[in-house]
């Protein structure tokens, strides 16, 4: 009989599920491209149900459902953490237990009865070994050192693994609340983004800055000589407040945060030189950190590579999604190789739980191989087709892969924005040639369209692009960043010439984040970029993710269609479907 293995991540932030049978990965997804709700937190229950109607199976055919944590550790942690910081706890101390003592602490009990499984059947897994087993099993080394960074799982917030034949040997940790997430997100909020959500935007902030504050960073967080380190904890509230991330001691020492919302007045000519100041100062703020994070980083490998001996390097935990980090680690680092799970937070942690009871528990035969992110739903175009004419949408067929592509093409040349939903989705945040918004990267207007009219974000954010294999020479990516290259996973000098002539893909410091696409990997995705370079000599195209701010990739037809109603979307392209904007009457007009 096959072994049919569930992985279950869920109740902090993105909740996913991942589906493996006799060691095989068949399907995993997140909650939220279901719920419509961004890094839904909820038990996976809509994705697990889709990832068993994937395989034909019911709950009933689940041998074993690995949930990616271990609440009870965990519990331990919050409880003598409170315990340690009383009175300063008080505030958070009553939340913690209301939310404990009323589900959290009864996990196998929730995921018996949300998923229909039996007692003896759930199973739990550590998280930052749920993360290294997502890193290590879906990597391209038979022998690697493996480095979880994060916030914080049950109380590791950094741990050193050796993967290999005999498995994932734990060989170190740093405990909370020292944490390098935890100062990254801190300062995250500090800049007036949402903790879990805005450290892309002070990654790509940080471009526009100095690191001027770092000599004061230095001094909030200390490099141990063991490869460790350690947060002045002064400067932190997180391990005893329910909602502060940072101390007035923080302010004291970089000056007072920058509020919620707050105009980017570097791009704004007609700003005061007061804002453009102060805007400046945020951006210095945020260089400062980026920089104090990668040497951070630099500092833990180095020690890493001497403990494990390995020649190689995988990466997971939500901190190794910091892509313009990660150029650093494959450039300056001791590592011959280096590879980033593409879902590397906590969407990650169920593929890896599943991964870990197939390979780790059970002892499947594993063997390296090239990771395929589209491992999500794909759309029913008969039902495409359906519910756009039900909703008066202009559509057109394409009659072969060839029109399909011209068409696109065309479409961009013209100065088009596109959406791409093609295949199954990824799983994870980056939209890989699956749901994405695609546009010509040339226009020196692009990048500022895409930003405040179609993807409604901040404009000073960063653009990737999706390119050709065979013009790998258009970025400059270090030898050991090799494996990165179809992930999005890091960010890179853009050569001269993608410079001049692709400006909507190259951020203010020169540096861009690319996709390098294969005809193997993904033959129609590689056809329209092919087709792009016949036409202008770039085989490139501006890729972000299909969405708008603060929602999750689009998961339905109808989250497509209503993200194209929204927006200043050209058209959607559904499979072989290319579906037009929607007459006034749609809109409410």
């Amino acid at each position: 009989m096959p072994q049919v293995t569930l992985g279950v991540s869920a109740l902090y932030h993105d909740a996913a599920a991942a589906l493996m049978i006799d060691g095989q990965v068949i399907a995993a997804a997140q909650e939220e491209r279901f719920s419509r709700l961004k890094h839904d937190p909820s038990l996976p229950v809509r994705a697990a149900q889709w990832c068993l109607d994937e395989a034909g199976l019911s709950a009933q055919d689940i041998d074993q459902l690995i949930f990616y944590e271990k609440p009870l550790r965990k519990f331990e942690r919050i409880l003598s953490t409170s315990i340690a910081t009383f009175p300063r706890s008080a505030l958070s101390f009553p939340r913690q237990m209301k939310a404990w003592l009323g589900d959290k602490l009864w996990t196998r009990n929730r995921l018996v009865e949300a998923f229909g499984v039996r007692p003896e059947r759930v199973g739990f897994s550590d998280h930052h070994r749920s993360h290294a087993a997502s890193a290590f099993y879906s990597g391209p080394f038979e022998r690697a050192a493996v480095l979880v960074a994060d916030g914080v799982g049950e109380w590791a917030t950094t741990s050193l693994w050796r993967g290999g034949p005999a498995g994932l040997e734990p060989l170190g940790e740093v405990r909370w609340p020292h944490s390098l997430g935890l100062l990254y997100s801190a300062m995250t909020a500090f800049l007036g983004f949402a903790v879990n959500e805005g450290e892309y935007k002070v990654m790509g902030m940080a471009a526009w800055g100095t690191p001027r504050y770092r000599e004061a960073l230095d001094r909030v967080g200390r490099l141990l000589p063991d490869g460790g380190f350690a947060l002045d904890l002064d400067h932190f509230s997180h391990h005893w407040h329910p909602t502060r991330a940072y101390t007035d001691r923080l302010v004291a020492l970089l000056g007072p945060p920058r509020p919620p919302g707050a105009p980017f007045a570097l791009l704004d000519p007609s700003a005061s030189a007061a804002a453009r100041a102060e805007s400046q100062r945020h951006a210095d703020l945020a260089a400062s950190v980026q920089s104090w994070l990668e040497d951070a980083l630099l500092h833990v490998i180095r020690h890493a590579h001497q403990r494990s001996g390995e020649a190689n390097l995988c990466l997971a935990g939500g901190v190794a999604l910091n892509a313009v980090a990660n150029h650093r680690l494959a450039l300056e680092g001791p590592f011959a190789q280096l590879f980033v799970q593409p879902a590397a937070g906590d969407a990650g942690g169920a593929l890896g739980a599943a991964q870990w009871a197939s390979f780790g528990v059970a002892g499947r035969p594993w063997s390296p191989s090239r990771f395929r992110p589209d491992l999500g739903p794909s759309l029913d175009e008969g039902r495409v087709a359906d519910l756009v004419a039900d909703l008066g949408f202009p559509c057109e067929a394409l009659p072969h892969e060839d029109a399909l592509l011209d068409r696109a093409a065309q479409d961009l040349l013209s100065g088009q924005v596109l959406g791409w939903v093609q295949g199954r989705a990824e799983l994870g945040p980056r939209a890989l040639g699956h749901r994405s918004i695609l546009a010509d990267p040339r226009g020196p207007d692009t990048a500022l369209r895409v930003n405040t009219r179609v993807k409604l974000r901040e404009p000073f954010r960063p653009f990737a692009p999706s390119i050709a294999e065979e013009q790998a020479a258009l970025v400059q990516l270090p030898p050991a960043a090799a494996a990165l290259g179809p992930y999005m996973t890091v960010a890179c000098p853009a050569s001269d010439r993608l410079r001049e002539a692709a400006p909507a893909v190259v951020h203010v410091n020169g540096s861009t984040r690319p996709q390098l696409v294969s005809a193997a990997d993904d033959p129609r995705y590689h056809g329209l970029l092919r087709r792009m370079g016949e036409a202008t000599g770039l085989s490139a195209l501006l890729n972000t993710s299909f969405n708008l701010k603060g929602e999750p990739l689009v998961g339905s037809a109808t989250d497509a269609l209503a993200t194209l109603a929204r927006c200043e979307l050209d058209a959607v392209y559904i499979g072989p479907l290319r579906v037009g904007r929607p007459p006034a009457r749609v809109l409410g007009g």
